[in-house]
Order: structure tokens, then C-alpha cells, then sequence
């Protein structure tokens, strides 16, 4: 399982990016975001899609984990 990475984009790419993301891992996926927008409406959309949603800090970066 990759990390998506989807730093320095901006709405709607980080989501996109995470539902092409769910295609290929519908289980688990892990997206790298650089800003709170992206964090909150990834959350969103993976919790609207049934998974759990977690976050790990790193450095400047967030971490969003998404699993079912």
C-alpha cells in the first residue's frame, strides 16, 4: 500500500486523488496533505465512504489514514 501524496493541491484534487486511490486498495489508504482544507474534507469523504479516519502529524505535513 502506497502513500497518495497530495501535497501543495488544492480542492477537489486531494479527494479525487484518494477515490482513485480506494480502486486499487478499497480497504486501507493513506493520503499526505499539507493543509487543514484537504485534512477535513478527505475525513469527509472517508467517512461518508464507511471508514475509519485517523491523523499522524508530520512535521508540517498531516497524514490522513483511512481504513474499513
Amino acid at each position: 500500500m502506497n502513500i497518495i501524496d497530495a501535497r501543495g493541491m488544492s480542492c477537489p484534487q486531494p479527494v479525487l486523488m484518494t477515490k482513485n486511490a480506494l480502486k486499487t486498495s478499497p480497504e486501507l489508504v493513506q493520503i499526505l496533505v499539507d493543509n487543514e482544507t484537504a485534512k477535513g474534507n478527505i475525513e469527509r469523504y472517508l467517512s461518508h465512504e464507511g471508514f475509519s479516519v485517523e491523523f499522524k502529524i508530520q512535521g508540517d505535513d498531516i497524514l490522513v489514514m483511512g481504513q474499513k
